[in-house]
């Protein structure tokens, strides 16, 4: 992600998890309180987001959020959440906002796919089928045997909301990697406002990382330069205040 971003000319955050807050250092996406507007871990990510942009020039209209797994399942919450501060979330591994209210849900929706549940964060709702779309990129690897390649399906769901869009579908191989299927959601003008990218014989790891990191597969596709291009593609047509 270093590397595109030097190439794109754009600043990447990484928050820490301390490991006083989980164990594992991951966001805690399944707690009823993290998955609030103006509570928990979305509040802290929301203010250092938008503390980067008071010390920085940067462009309020292209501020994005994505993440693997834990990460990604926060990114999918920090969407639902905070729709007027983030123009398009990816999310790589990982799982829908409300897919479970408490550790063994969490569990249960990592093993078999959690359909995220009906509820109102402040004013906006993350109601699946209400609302208008929020651009989304999801990579998910269809051997992933620790967040079920299920979850993919319901971020994409989620995402969509009332809008209604068009697929197109895609078939293709990274030369000498792997195989997978590309699929594009456009709206009535042609605009891409979705994709999903399901990665045939890959596992729980960021598609294309480097073989330095941890839980990466360089046999691509490269997540990070796809994720990066779409959400350049997706300016905000609201400023957040």
């Amino acid at each position: 992600m270093n590397l595109v971003a030097e190439e794109h000319t754009c600043l990447v955050v990484y928050p820490a998890q301390p490991s006083e807050a989980n164990a594992a250092k991951c966001w805690n996406w399944f707690r009823p309180s993290d998955q609030r507007r103006g509570q928990g871990e979305p509040s802290l990510i929301a203010g250092i987001t938008r503390q980067v942009m008071r010390d920085y020039a940067v462009d309020p209209r292209r501020v994005y959020i994505g993440g693997l797994s834990a990460g990604a399942a926060a990114a999918a919450v920090m969407g639902a959440t905070y729709p007027d501060l983030y123009a398009a979330i990816g999310v790589h591994s990982g799982l829908a906002c409300e897919a479970a209210k408490d550790l063994p849900s969490a569990f249960v929706a990592m093993q078999q796919g959690g359909l995220p549940g009906s509820s109102k964060f402040g004013d906006i709702s993350v109601v699946p089928g209400l609302g208008p779309a929020i651009p989304t990129i999801v990579f998910h690897g269809d051997r992933d045997t620790i967040v079920h390649p299920r979850n993919g399906d319901h971020v994409i769901a989620q995402s969509k909301g009332a809008t209604n869009l068009q697929e197109k579908v895609h078939r293709g191989r990274v030369p000498g990697g792997h195989s997978y299927t590309h699929t594009i959601h456009t709206d009535t003008s042609g605009r891409t406002i979705l994709e999903q990218w399901e990665i045939h014989g890959a596992g729980h790891a960021w598609s294309g990382g480097s073989t330095a990191g941890s839980y990466t597969d360089p046999r691509g596709p490269d997540a990070a330069r796809e994720m990066l291009r779409f959400f350049l593609e997706h300016p905000s047509p609201r400023v957040s205040s």
